[in-house]
């Protein structure tokens, strides 16, 4: 990759001499996995800044959602979102669930709490959403659905790490919230992710989930797989944490710049500013730059024109999220993307500029004009 290149993200990382000291005791210790002691730090910081009374790290946000649908017993059918990344429903199928597509909103991407119930059967179990960029969803009409119901609410916060309602981290919605923290996301542990709940009896469960099944030296009382975070991602974690706050807020600086460069172009949508609309009272953390461009206000200037644009000048934008999961090729004649026309119409015209802490305003600046550039031809 030529060393101009501006790429979609660019991780996070602490100062190397942090890193270094953070990890030092490990070379007396020699614990380097199994909940050691810089793990069980992680949990704990991580339990403080979520404020939530339960965090299971994991070694990934994929086998944090898997382990928390085994965990919670979750069966039968679950209604989720197709507008997604591939593991939120990865996730549901290879635990034995079917996902049932519930279409989203237009205007912040995330599901679209008005259409759950008319998909709810007797089979019905959970509703698995996802706070999609980091937008966060209609929390109290799904919960409302949820006790009406007698169903689970897990959330994909794969996106939403240091997001808050009302003042509550999104952490603490529903009966619980899976976090990722890969390298990409805007809080990282180079490859981890957690399940932050409430339920005291759910820390066993994901104890053996993750852990083999293993209840002590002689014990194994369930079938359960590896799925724990090493001390060297959790010492990068505890790293990172120390640093949250001031990266999003020069994730802040870079989301307005663009704002400032494409608000109030016909044919060009933004996410709603948080503190507005669907997001009003929302804390963002800024973790994704979304646009959404429609060629029919746009003189048939589509998305993949933007794209190839952009590209020419070695700037890399993603299709997030094209394909929709529901036209995915393991998915082939199982499910039906016109039952969520909105998901499709989205996929189809949604791409996601550069978004990072470090990212230059100058570079926000030139990748915006190259945008304006090309709907004017």
């Amino acid at each position: 990759m030529d060393r101009s290149s501006i790429l979609v993200t660019r991780s996070s990382m602490p100062a190397f001499d942090e890193y270094v000291e953070e990890i030092r005791p490990l070379w007396d210790s020699h614990w380097l996995t199994n909940a050691g002691p810089e793990h069980q730090k992680l949990e704990s910081e991580l339990q403080t800044y979520l404020d939530v009374p339960h965090t299971s790290l994991f070694v990934n946000g994929h086998s944090a959602l898997e382990g928390a649908i085994e965990s919670m017993g979750i069966t039968g059918e679950a209604i989720t979102t197709p507008f997604s990344f591939a593991s939120t429903t990865h996730a549901l199928t290879r635990r034995g669930v079917k996902p049932i597509f519930c279409d989203i909103r237009k205007d912040d991407y995330t599901i679209d709490a008005s259409k759950i119930e008319e998909l709810i059967t007797p089979r019905t179990t959970a509703i698995v959403p996802v706070h999609v960029y980091g937008n966060v969803c209609d929390v109290d009409a799904i919960q409302r659905i949820a006790d009406k119901h007698g169903l689970k609410v897990i959330y994909d916060g794969a996106h939403s790490f240091g997001v808050k309602k009302n003042g509550r981290s999104t952490a603490t919605f529903g009966d619980a919230t899976m976090f990722s923290f890969h390298a990409t996301k805007v809080f990282n542990t180079i490859e981890g992710g957690a399940v932050c709940y409430h339920d005291d009896a759910l820390t066993p469960e994901l104890a053996r989930v993750k852990n083999f099944g293993i209840t002590g030296p002689e014990t194994v009382l369930s079938i359960g797989g590896n799925a724990k975070m090493n001390e060297f991602c959790a010492a990068m974690g505890i790293c990172n944490l120390r640093h949250i706050d001031a990266e999003i807020a020069k994730r802040k600086q870079v989301a307005d710049r663009y704002r400032k460069n494409l608000s109030g172009v016909d044919g060009i949508a933004l996410s709603p500013e948080p503190g507005t609309g669907s997001q009003d009272n929302v804390q963002s953390n800024y973790s994704y730059m979304p646009v959404l461009f429609d060629e029919a206000k746009l003189n048939g200037i589509t998305r993949d024109d933007i794209y190839d644009a952009l590209q020419k000048h070695n700037i890399y934008s993603r299709k997030y999220f094209y394909p929709l999961i529901t036209d995915f090729d393991c998915y082939k004649n199982q499910f039906d993307s016109s039952q969520t026309p909105v998901a499709q119409w989205v996929s189809q015209r949604i791409l996601c500029l550069p978004m990072f802490a470090d990212l230059p305003l100058a570079d926000v600046d030139r990748i915006s004009e190259i945008i304006l550039a090309t709907i004017k031809q």
